[in-house]
């Protein structure tokens, strides 16, 4: 077993937020009193592993790696609270499927036997990657449930579907494509499920409550199992999922495209000037000024850009980032006032993807989200600036549309046009369709066997535009229910989908300044499948903050419900928007022959 497989936890003090496993909802299992040692051992994992669960799949028996972990303390998670003294037995095994070399890693952790709450959980990845590795398995255990990732058969649960990709003649491997689209998640939750059922000797007329939670490319990877795999969990926790894969991936390349296009290249202090103006604009729209855009909708309907004509900018260098995802060379010193061509691409940015004859091609930006794919680079040999090719639209242009290696560029990119984008968008939406698009919109079979959603999205997401989800939301409002109004058809939606915009929040993470985030989501969705608890608003916790005047604890607004606040910031209260603002979330994607859900 590689070494970044081995257990590890992080030691803090806990606070008052601290979460045990006697918190959650109580349940029986007949291995309660036998302790971890007893069972988490070789040999009782590979009799408990769940050889029959899946047909044409062959388990690699002695592959079982196994060691217990006692006492763990978690800190420092946006997605769980800080948890101490979690005992649980990790373990990990491969296997293949017949008449393929392929080999696929699951990953688990099965709590302790008095720790276990009859519940297993599903996790996903982000990126590129199908897996969070143990980022996310803690906040499985942390509620009596057993806990699983997959590395996708990529190569490793450091390893990316890019690395994998591509076959060695250069041609796409679709056996990869439909494994990271959805085939490996649900092999990872039908055989976690067994693996837990055997583990803890549950009988079959006990309930086995099953669960997913991830945010992003994990978001998406959850959509594809309650689009298809109507059976496989009761709830699903999902966060600004990357779906419409194809429209999202590039979508990432407009403002390079326009940059080069235009032949204007701001500087990233100009924009960052502007971005914190913005905020410093759009905070108070909502009856409260707390450092955060809680109504980018009325924000989108107000601002002016050129209002910020002139702003003095000054930024000190940088060095240079090696963030696999987005690197980025050394910056100068930079200083200026913002001008009309710096206005011009900060507006092009946020108006989001068009055809050169204004025919949109995608949603765009909230205003919060900033201009982190406008930013510029330097080089230092010309001592010019120009665009920069942002990673996960390179890649998926290069590799999964054209089939081709890459490394930072795109070789004809400065001959690309608004519509040269349109155009790949629509390629790769027909080619990956089937698999990496996630938008099917009838979830009537989800519904029907009592399944539940939870999809929450961060307002000022700069990677995963929010209105992406408002848009899939609507589309399985009105696909489910378009005899009924809309006030109708919403209250049955949410019968067992409900949709969150988290005020100020970023992408998977909290954002602005007092961001409350939805850090308790899976004790929620615990309580409205075990025990029908309608989660009318969605609780949040100020994670981290910028201010001595902010709430620990918020509750955010069911879609499309939003924040109000009277009495001077004191009052909290959640309203349908005006049809202004409404109509600010909703787009027609004109620039296609066919409806986008």
């Amino acid at each position: 077993m590689p070494s970044s497989l081995s257990s590890f936890f992080w030691v803090s003090v806990l606070g008052a937020a601290a979460v045990t496993a006697s918190d959650s909802c109580s349940g029986n299992t007949s291995t309660a009193a036998v302790s971890l040692d007893s069972v988490c051992t070789t040999a009782y994992v590979q009799q408990s592993l769940p050889v029959d669960a899946i047909d044409g799949v062959v388990i690699d028996v002695d592959s079982v790696t196994v060691n217990a972990v006692y006492n763990a303390t978690f800190s420092g998670s946006d997605f769980f609270p800080d948890f101490t003294n979690q005992s649980y037995c990790n373990v990990t095994f491969s296997y293949s499927h017949t008449g393929r070399s392929d080999t696929i890693v699951l990953w688990y952790w099965l709590p302790a036997p008095a720790n276990f709450q009859n519940r297993y959980l599903s996790t996903g990845g982000g990126g590129y990657s199908i897996t969070s590795q143990d980022n996310s398995l803690p906040g499985g255990i942390a509620y009596g449930a057993s806990a699983g990732t997959t590395d996708g058969g990529f190569g490793g649960f450091e390893a990316q579907v890019s690395d994998r990709v591509l076959l060695a003649n250069g041609s796409l491997s679709y056996e990869t494509v439909y494994n990271f689209g959805y085939k490996a998640i649900h092999e990872l939750t039908v055989m976690g499920k067994q693996l837990t059922r055997n583990f803890f000797s549950m009988d079959t007329n006990t309930t086995l409550y099953s669960y997913y939670q991830a945010c992003s490319e994990g978001g998406r990877e959850g959509w594809s199992q309650v689009q298809r795999f109507p059976d496989d969990f009761d709830g699903a926790i999902i966060g600004a999922p990357a779906m419409r894969y194809s429209h999202q991936q590039l979508q990432h390349l407009w403002a390079a495209v326009v940059e080069s296009y235009y032949n204007i290249y701001p500087k990233p202090c100009a924009l960052s000037a502007i971005q914190t103006k913005v905020v410093e604009f759009c905070d108070p729209l909502d009856g409260k000024t707390d450092g955060m855009i809680s109504r980018s909708d009325l924000c989108m309907l107000q601002l002016d850009l050129e209002d910020f004509l002139g702003l003095n900018y000054s930024c000190e260098a940088t060095a240079a980032s090696t963030n696999p995802y987005n690197p980025q060379p050394a910056t100068p010193a930079q200083s200026g006032t913002v001008t009309l061509d710096d206005i011009r691409i900060a507006n092009l940015t946020l108006d989001g993807p068009k055809a050169l004859n204004g025919e949109r091609v995608y949603v765009s930006w909230q205003p919060g989200a900033g201009f982190g794919d406008a930013d510029t680079v330097y080089d230092n040999t010309t001592g010019d600036w120009s665009y920069a090719l942002q990673s996960y639209g390179l890649i998926f242009a290069e590799m999964f549309i054209r089939e081709q290696n890459v490394s930072t560029t795109i070789p004809d990119f400065a001959d690309w046009t608004p519509d040269t984008l349109r155009d790949m968008i629509y390629r790769g939406w027909q080619k990956f369709e089937d698999v990496l698009q996630t938008t099917w919109p009838d979830l009537s079979a989800f519904r029907n066997a009592g399944g539940k959603v939870l999809h929450f999205h961060g307002e000022s997401d700069g990677s995963v535009p929010p209105a992406s989800s408002v848009r899939y939301f609507e589309s399985v409002r009105s696909t489910m229910y378009p005899s009924l109004s809309y006030n109708d058809s919403l209250a049955a939606v949410n019968e067992f989908y409900r949709f969150y915009l988290v005020e100020g929040a970023g992408h998977c993470s909290p954002g602005q300044c007092n961001t409350p985030f939805p850090q308790t989501n899976f004790p929620v969705m615990i309580e409205w499948v075990e025990q029908g608890i309608d989660p009318v608003t969605l609780n949040a916790t100020v994670v981290s903050s910028c201010a001595t005047d902010y709430l620990a604890n918020d509750q955010l607004c069911s879609w499309p419900l939003r924040p109000v606040y009277h009495n001077n910031g004191t009052e909290k209260t959640c309203e349908f928007p005006d049809e202004a603002a409404f109509n600010t979330w909703i787009y027609d994607l004109n620039a296609f022959p066919m409806y986008v859900y």
